[in-house]
């Protein structure tokens, strides 16, 4: 049993509300959230004033892309994506991918994230990683004309939705420029068989969405919406060139936006219109996207990012208040990916939880703790990252995995699929 006590309080549960609560952990639980528990603790953390609140989920990224951070850059989509990625995608196995996926998680760990959701390759050793490690790892799939099958995500879907506690599976597909509609319609097929939500990325470019109404008449989100993906919910990530009917169907078919302001903004793709979602009432969650096109894994940056991008946009000093940005990026993003049990802090929820340092300079003098995070927090921040109530990250140190022997893997693999 963990007790937190003599700090801050963010649970989410009341909106930003913020108190002056103890929380206690019993294994992966969330037990108690109040004053005067009668247990007993084997270990006390004494917050010393700082907050503790619900950790960030990443809500789309390509973990095991950590190969290529800083190798095909100053790039535009297409060019990066076909001539440089796709090509070194090829010589990836699934050992690269155990390796890769562990040092993303490593800086997942360092920017309070405790959940991604990993669209990629060889589900079988991002699943073991995920295990091994403790990291919590929502999957889904890249299925496209060229790589995977609807059978295979099939398989997966059963296959990982009960492999362990950490471990979950979405059905989902590249996009719809990589993928024919007689697959997308089969991937439509599969969600009325077994109601999930399906994911893909959509709508990320200009030349995505124009070159999709020159196939089909209908912009991606319609495409979709009319092959059966959306009936039970969904995700779209990026979601930079939407129109207003696109908005509405998310808003009917109860669609996730996940925005990845750092990859959209560095690819050139576009700025969301966030602001124009929040007032539709849309569901929205946040990405880091992948290692090879932010390049950091870094939810401080991309909360940023996507405040001051829509501020900008909008040319609106008051669009996009923060504290929704901070519900996105937690509460949202939880959601988002199934991780209902992990969204905020409660009695009977599972403990993925983070310490925030609220005595570092950038912190400093307490006005509002809440906007302070997204417009002033960052990595050094995080005092303490807690997953399925196992600690992993604390005061800086990496707690249960050899960094080193993950840093030394990553480079061999790198360095193999360069030459």
């Amino acid at each position: 049993m963990i007790r937190f006590h003599n700090g801050k309080v963010l649970t989410f549960k009341n909106g930003v509300e913020i108190t002056d609560d103890e929380v206690w952990v019993d294994g992966s639980k969330i037990v108690f959230v109040g004053k005067n528990y009668s247990g007993k603790a084997d270990r006390e953390i004494d917050l010393k004033g700082d907050l503790l609140m619900p950790s960030f989920k990443n809500a789309h990224t390509h973990s095991a892309m950590t190969f290529a951070r800083s190798l095909a850059d100053d790039l535009p989509l297409q060019p990066w994506l076909y001539e440089m990625i796709f090509p070194m995608e090829a010589k990836l196995t699934g050992d690269d991918i155990y390796h890769l996926s562990k040092l993303a998680f490593l800086e997942y760990l360092t920017s309070g994230i405790t959940a991604c959701f990993d669209m990629y390759y060889f589900p079988e050793s991002m699943a073991k990683a995920g295990v091994d490690f403790g990291f919590r790892t929502v999957m889904t799939c890249g299925l496209n004309n060229f790589k995977e099958s609807l059978g295979a995500l099939e398989d997966y879907y059963n296959q990982f939705n009960h492999y362990n506690e950490l471990i979950s599976y979405k059905l989902g597909f590249h996009a719809e420029y990589t993928t024919s509609k007689e697959l997308i319609a089969g991937i439509g097929k599969l969600a009325e068989k077994y109601e999930a939500p399906v994911f893909m990325h959509a709508s990320e470019t200009e030349s995505e969405v124009k070159e999709c109404i020159e196939r089909y008449g209908k912009t991606p989100t319609a495409l979709f919406d009319e092959l059966g993906l959306f009936n039970y919910g969904g995700g779209a990530y990026h979601s930079v060139w939407v129109n207003d009917s696109d908005l509405e169907l998310y808003k009917k078919r109860g669609v996730y936006a996940v925005i990845n302001p750092g990859s959209n903004a560095k690819l050139a793709s576009g700025i969301a219109p966030v602001s124009k979602m929040l007032d539709r009432g849309i569901n929205l969650a946040i990405g880091t996207d992948g290692p090879s096109s932010n390049n950091a894994l870094d939810m401080f940056r991309e909360m940023y990012l996507l405040a001051a991008t829509q501020k900008l946009n909008d040319r609106d000093a008051s669009s996009t208040d923060a504290n929704e940005i901070l519900k996105m990026a937690t509460v949202g993003g939880a959601r988002c990916m199934g991780l209902d049990d992990c969204d905020v802090i409660d009695i009977g929820k599972t403990a993925d939880l983070i310490v925030i340092d609220l005595k570092r300079p950038n912190m400093q003098p307490i006005n509002n703790i809440t906007k302070n995070i997204v417009y002033s927090g960052s990595k050094e921040n995080v005092q303490l990252t807690m997953i399925n109530g196992r600690i992993l990250y604390e005061n800086g140190e990496f707690i249960g995995n050899d960094i080193e022997e993950i840093y030394c893997n990553a480079q061999k693999i790198t360095d193999r699929i360069k030459g």
